[in-house]
């Protein structure tokens, strides 16, 4: 008899879960950053962003005015690679850092010349409920890995 009840128990709680499973991107985003969170080295700021420092820098740290040259690689939460400065015949990218996505924007000024930090960017600090092209779609959380190889002081 206890058995019998704990599948019974099992198979309801299976079914609550399949329909409570989150089914937007928002949602998704969501459920990713709340379990991220919990996990060891992750950070979380008060607007949500989230990163992990893989190799800490020695060198300057960027202010929003000042320019970036970079290394990185953009990914959906699906592991799809959407955008990369290592792709073939590429140099590192180089921009005024308040000219990018807030996500970028706040998570450079954390790091240092010569770091190395993978950011977890929740979609209002992305592209938001618009997009970006044909490859990030609406409410979007993306995943960025970022070395930052020089500071332009402005």
């Amino acid at each position: 008899m206890f058995g019998r009840s704990t599948n019974a128990l099992q198979s309801s709680f299976s079914i609550i879960c399949f329909l409570r499973m989150p089914t937007s991107a928002l949602e998704i985003g969501k459920a990713y950053l709340t379990e991220n969170a919990t996990k060891p080295g992750v950070i979380t700021t008060s607007t949500g962003l989230q990163y992990l420092v893989l190799i800490e820098g020695t060198g300057k740290s960027p202010k929003a005015k000042d320019t970036v040259v970079v290394n990185y690689r953009g990914t959906l939460l699906n592991g799809v690679e959407f955008d990369s400065s290592y792709l073939a015949g590429r140099e590192p990218a180089e921009f005024p850092l308040n000219r990018v996505i807030k996500g970028w924007t706040e998570g450079l000024q954390t790091m240092k010349e010569g770091g190395k930090t993978r950011f977890f960017i929740p979609s209002h600090l992305a592209y938001g409920k618009r997009g970006a092209g044909l490859d990030i779609g609406p409410d979007e959380t993306l995943i960025f890995e970022v070395e930052l190889l020089k500071v332009w002081e402005d």
